[in-house]
């Protein structure tokens, strides 16, 4: 048992040595980090820092997209004894200004001039603040320190014996008790918190998933293309694949995935339930064999599972995915449990529930629904907020704000956010999660907000699956679903007021009454808008992990929302 992630991730590179690491591409060309060159680069970065006056316990933040060199300082950081604080790339200026000033972060890594010139927008009203260092060269105003990475681990590289042994003494002090890094909340419902995640939290659950009772081959090659600065890929695509000692490969963006795919021919991919809805909709109205084939087509050859998590998962996609021989599986977690509470793994899932919980986790359900945790995996708590820590951790239990059921096994079975119920006029529970997996199970359904607060019947907006209707013999819409030149764009769409016309709002009526007989009356979906485009995170509309920002949507369209019911 390693008592700190940087005495794993030496073990590992010790132990695979010239093995790859991290495969990425530069300059449209394929490059390889073997396990000797992660591990001395995160050493000559981290000696580096040491130079520049970094201490232990000091927080420095990251703010860039994923690159090879996101990985190797935060390693650097941690070996440093410092204390890792991750920023999700597509934040503004004034959002990168709170969390730099609330974690008191002494120094900033960004990847590139526009990520550098947010810092620099508000450099002057952050104290804390001493120096950026960027991966690209940038220009910078001259009263900032700025220092390029390059430099960083040249320094670190030409370090003096004492600063060598200094780190080296840095780096055996720390414990599975103390703090590794800072990560903050979406902040959906207020200010971003920061949980705080010791070495012993991210110990746990990377431990967790390599030690499972499973065909270990998964971990072999991971495509990774969610953001470090979530939890999600930061604790299984970071974390546990040092454990494991996985071949990590990189997509250049989203854009490539497909292509990265066939590209690295990976054993495992982990990804939100967007990326497959996404999958699913190219293949869906293909007949059973050539669905199965057109799935290992993409997925490629060597693939063993695929993971989901961050949202909740349709059941359609788990089951449609399971008939074709590629076991989707889903687990749940948040960033307050270092990402994993309970998973579904080969050889002990079920389809509909996000698995059983990891070995060191207790779970139980609380008397309203909630579910509640306990366990070396549940954070330290919240950085500089006491009060909200003793709230969400009450005698070691975690509140979620998850409300969910157990099963007769044991599988946890997640119905919705103990926050998002809600009760219409007539003093009906609903719970929306449970009605929006419902909807979007219908193929014709990208995506969907359920409604109806204080109302006296629920609505919903919904979002259509544009290149699936585009193909739909409705009548009256001929100019749109008939015209193979269209292009199946939701600009389009909008420009055309396609949402609006009489038949395509009667076809997706016919389909909602259809959805609606498997629930109560009260439950069901009585009107509903058509959205010309899908919910997006540049509209600030979904979180970073590609959940939908409810209460955001809603008050966003709560003008339309309101015109259903007068």
């Amino acid at each position: 048992m390693y008592q700190n992630l940087s005495q794993m991730h030496r073990c590992t590179a010790l132990r695979l040595g010239p093995r790859v690491a991290v495969r990425f591409k530069q300059d449209g060309v394929c490059r390889d980090l073997s396990w000797n060159d992660y591990r001395r680069q995160a050493d000559w970065a981290a000696w580096g820092l040491a130079l520049l006056g970094v201490e232990p316990r000091d927080r420095i933040a990251i703010l860039s997209e994923n690159r090879y060199e996101w990985l190797v300082a935060d390693h650097a950081i941690l070996s440093a004894g410092a204390i890792s604080v991750p920023l999700h790339a597509p934040l503004s200026a004034s959002q990168v200004e709170y969390q730099l000033e609330h974690s008191e972060a002494r120094a900033v890594i960004v990847n590139n001039q526009a990520q550098a010139d947010k810092v620099f927008e508000v450099f002057d009203r952050l104290p804390s603040l001493k120096f950026v260092i960027s991966f690209d060269s940038v220009k910078s105003p001259a009263k900032i320190h700025t220092d390029s990475w390059e430099r960083i681990k040249h320094l670190g590289r030409h370090a003096g014996e004492a600063f060598i042994q200094e780190c080296e003494r840095r780096e055996a002090s720390l414990t599975r008790d103390d703090l590794a890094t800072i990560i903050y909340t979406s902040g959906t419902t207020g200010k971003p918190k920061g949980v705080m995640l010791t070495h012993g939290n991210i110990l746990t659950t990377a431990e967790s998933v390599c030690y499972m009772p499973s065909d270990p081959s998964f971990l072999n090659v991971l495509l990774s293309w969610l953001p470090y600065s979530h939890v999600y890929a930061r604790i299984c695509d970071h974390y546990t694949t040092t454990l494991a000692g996985s071949t990590v490969c990189l997509t250049s963006s989203i854009d490539t995935l497909i292509e990265d795919l066939t590209t690295y021919q990976p054993t495992w991919l982990t990804a939100v339930p967007r990326f497959y809805e996404k999958v699913w909709s190219k293949v869906e109205a293909l007949p059973d064999n050539l669905r199965t084939q057109q799935l290992r087509r993409i997925f490629g050859r060597q693939i063993v599972q695929l993971t989901s998590g961050g949202a909740p998962l349709p059941r359609h996609l788990c089951d449609g995915f399971d008939k074709a021989g590629i076991p989707l599986l889903e687990g749940y977690g948040m960033t307050e449990t270092a990402a994993i509470v309970c998973f579904n793994w080969l050889g002990s899932q079920r389809i509909g529930t996000v698995g059983r919980q990891i070995n060191s986790a207790e779970l139980r359900i609380a008397e309203d629904g909630e579910i509640l945790t306990r366990g070396p995996h549940v954070m330290q708590g919240y950085w500089k907020d006491p009060e909200a820590t003793s709230e969400a951790i009450v005698d070691g239990w975690l509140h979620t704000g998850d409300v969910g059921t157990l099963d007769e096994d044991n599988f946890l079975i997640i119905t919705d956010r103990k926050k998002d119920l809600f009760i219409t006029s007539g003093g009906k529970n609903i719970a929306p999660s449970e009605l929006e997996r419902l909807l979007v199970s219908d193929p014709y359904i990208e995506q969907a907000v359920v409604y109806g607060d204080g109302r006296r019947f629920v609505s919903a907006l919904i979002i259509p699956n544009f290149e699936l209707l585009a193909r739909v013999d409705i009548a009256g819409i001929d100019d749109f679903a008939k015209d193979s030149t269209l292009e199946c764009n939701h600009a389009d769409y909008a420009q055309s007021d396609f949402i609006e016309l009489p038949a395509v709002l009667d076809f997706f009526e016919d389909r909602i009454k259809l959805l609606m007989e498997s629930v109560s009356q009260p439950e069901r979906v009585k009107k509903f808008l058509l959205l010309a485009r899908p919910f997006e995170l540049a509209n600030d509309e979904l979180t970073a992990t590609m959940k939908v920002r409810r209460n955001f949507v809603i008050a966003k369209y709560k003008q339309s929302l309101t015109s259903l019911y007068e």
